[in-house]
């Protein structure tokens, strides 16, 4: 795979206490089979069939954008009081889904000279949904968490969809992660819930 561009020093302002630098491409080997192990069961988690079936996330490339995006953000979240260990993983996890983003673009046949200018766009819709559903997580306002999904999930349609499930699944899913003991973070065996009844409630 040819390399994209380093998206580096973007301050997330969801966590004004942190600035955190992402190279696409940075690796790390000591860590590596850690961040294989977790990105693994994240980019599992973003593809379960009843986020599509039954909490209103549309199958298509960019609804599989936006559930990745999701559960990034969820994992970053949970790891953002974790030690340093636990931190440096979620960067790598990070550089990882950006990196699978490059590979995508690629294979789509974007021509190379396109490819940053795309990078760039779908960067800035992480980090703008980073901060919006961590305004809305940290409010504990399911509602307005809904409402955010409803914008980036379905921002062109006259009706769209309701996301108060899947705002639910990702409350739900936030509680589960802060359960999961750091010692777990830091081996990379952090898994997210399955959609439960109480999620489409």
């Amino acid at each position: 795979m040819q390399q994209g561009q380093t998206l580096a020093g973007v301050k997330i302002e969801a966590f004004p206490e942190k600035t955190m630098i992402f190279g696409l491409f940075r690796k790390k080997n000591n860590n590596q089979a850690i961040v294989d192990r977790q990105y693994a069961a994240l980019t599992a988690a973003a593809r379960m069939p009843d986020l599509y079936e039954r909490l209103n996330v549309p199958d298509t490339v960019m609804g599989r954008f936006e559930m990745l995006s999701i559960v990034m953000i969820l994992f970053f979240r949970r790891t953002r009081a974790s030690a340093v260990s636990g931190q440096e993983i979620a960067q790598e996890i990070v550089d990882a889904f950006f990196q699978d983003i490059d590979y995508s673009i690629r294979e789509l046949g974007i021509g190379d000279n396109s490819v940053p200018k795309r990078m760039k766009k779908l960067a800035g819709m992480f980090y703008g949904r980073l901060e919006a559903y961590s305004k809305a997580m940290d409010a504990g306002d399911r509602e307005a968490l809904a409402l955010a999904l409803q914008r980036n999930i379905y921002p062109e349609s006259p009706a769209p969809a309701d996301m108060s499930g899947l705002a639910g699944w990702m409350m739900a899913a936030e509680a589960h992660l802060s359960a999961i003991p750091e010692e777990m973070i830091a081996g990379g065996a952090a898994k997210l819930p399955p959609v439960a009844n109480s999620s489409v409630a």
